[in-house]
């Protein structure tokens, strides 16, 4: 680069555009931006220039075009650019110049009228809503209650019980009809109002509380008990207020299922080829292994309670103004963030999107709650200096993975297309810095009954 083209670069990058910022709302921003003349005219001559050394004009070489000659075959064209890009450039140095960080996309006042005008400045403006302003309280010495949870043999009988169902065997069932438990292959089909909704064919049921195209049925083995193949059971239940099918959100709905097969499940049994199956010699190595698991589960919900303790007190203390209205953007990423806490627990895909649909039918309150919690953990995080780093990230992504038996690498290119990636950056973030307040805190254990009856008397 020569030495005057550096000087005109420079140039370029130092010329400030005058801009002046008001308040909107709560969490709103009005920002007016002005183009002087003299901008205007010295992009347009930089942009004819670029457009007469590049310009294929018959009859001339490129760059040997009588200027007035490119300037009115490509003024429509040049204008329209030189328009966008003063646009562009000005919109990104009001808002880093004025450290405004933005929610979501601006919206721009009679954006048909922003033209490149033949004389005189260019102007316009636009509102944005901002990250709030919020003043964090004292962060030490939170009272925190710490659930006391042993792990009994009981519990390990039960994660035994678990283990051989998950190993066991499907059998068919022919002398008797449905019991709770039993595994079904049935056509179900939803109707409303006498009209078919929905219907899947060869769907797999398990007689116990579970979902039927979206709607929790928590009584379905009583509903569905002593049926047998080819027999046809209906019952009315009501759609959840989040149903994705907006037509039988909150209503009442009929469901009609046809059984087709019936299967038992028959438990492993705890015998040589069971243990050695699973890696281990003896039923009590398998019984020491489950302890240990559960161990790690106990840890993870203690943690998460106490977790919970801190977002809790952090929304009693920290007042914080939200934009008028919450953006598209904004609360889907809100969902996608429950979500990916929900995978990270290990729920089904069926459930988790159950909860998406709950949670974009209206329940508002939480996601404004969550939004919130964002902001103020956002803040937190920055002051504490917490962040996330690759290898942190890429074992809670070979974590994910292992629990939906997939390859790491693809489901972190899979999360980077869909935007999951970023969000769980964030919440790793998040649960770190809530983390790094508990490092601070004045924790006490008690009976989980204790604090049942502490919550339930504060209520």
């Amino acid at each position: 680069m020569t030495e005057s083209s550096t000087a005109a670069a420079e140039a370029q990058q130092e010329f400030a555009y005058p801009v002046s910022i008001e308040d909107a709302g709560p969490g709103t921003k009005k920002v007016s931006v002005k183009i002087p003349r003299e901008r205007i005219d010295a992009k347009l001559a930089e942009q004819f220039k670029d457009v007469r050394q590049h310009a294929a004009i018959p009859g001339f070489r490129p760059g040997h075009a009588p200027q007035k000659l490119v300037e009115k075959r490509f003024n429509t064209d040049v204008r329209e650019q030189v328009r966008r890009d003063l646009i562009q450039e000005s919109y990104k140095q009001a808002l880093e110049k004025n450290e405004l960080q933005v929610l979501g996309e601006p919206e721009f006042d009679n954006p048909d009228e922003i033209k490149l005008p033949d004389n005189g400045e260019m102007s316009y403006s636009f509102q944005v809503e901002v990250q709030p302003q919020i003043t964090l309280p004292e962060l030490k010495g939170l009272k925190i209650q710490k659930p006391k949870i042993e792990v009994t043999e009981a519990n390990v009988d039960e994660a035994m019980k678990n283990l051989r169902q998950q190993q066991g065997a499907l059998l068919p069932v022919e002398d008797r009809g449905i019991e709770e438990g039993d595994y079904v292959v049935a056509d179900v089909h939803v109707k409303f109002e006498g009209r078919e909704i929905t219907h899947r064919h060869d769907a797999q049921i398990v007689a116990r509380p579970g979902r039927i195209a979206g709607i929790q049925v928590d009584d379905l083995a009583k509903r569905i008990e002593g049926a047998k193949p080819n027999d046809v059971r209906t019952f009315t239940v009501k759609a959840p207020e989040g149903h994705s099918e907006a037509e039988i959100a909150g209503k009442d709905v009929e469901i009609e299922i046809k059984v087709k097969d019936i299967k038992r499940l028959e438990l492993a049994e705890l015998n040589e080829a069971f243990l050695t199956g699973l890696g281990f010699e003896t039923e009590q190595e398998v019984r020491e292994a489950l302890r240990e698991q559960l161990n790690e589960r106990i840890k993870a919900d203690v943690q998460r309670v106490m977790r919970e303790q801190v977002n809790k007190q952090l929304l009693e203390s920290v007042n914080i103004e939200l934009p008028a209205k919450l953006s598209d953007r904004q609360e889907d990423r809100v969902v996608n963030r429950r979500a990916v806490d929900l995978m990270m627990r290990g729920v089904p895909r069926e459930e988790v999107e159950g909860h998406i649909e709950q949670l974009r039918g209206g329940a508002k309150d939480e996601a404004v709650r969550e939004l919130k919690l964002f902001f103020i953990l956002q803040k937190v995080a920055q002051d504490q200096n917490v962040d996330v780093d690759e290898a942190e990230l890429n074992g809670r992504i070979a974590m994910i993975a292992a629990q939906r038996e997939r390859r790491p690498e693809k489901l972190k290119q899979e999360m980077s297309k869909d935007g999951s990636l970023a969000n769980l950056y964030l919440q790793m973030r998040e649960q770190k810095a809530i983390d790094k307040i508990l490092e601070s805190a004045q924790i006490e254990e008690v009976e989980p009954s204790q604090m049942q009856t502490k919550a339930d008397a504060s209520a």
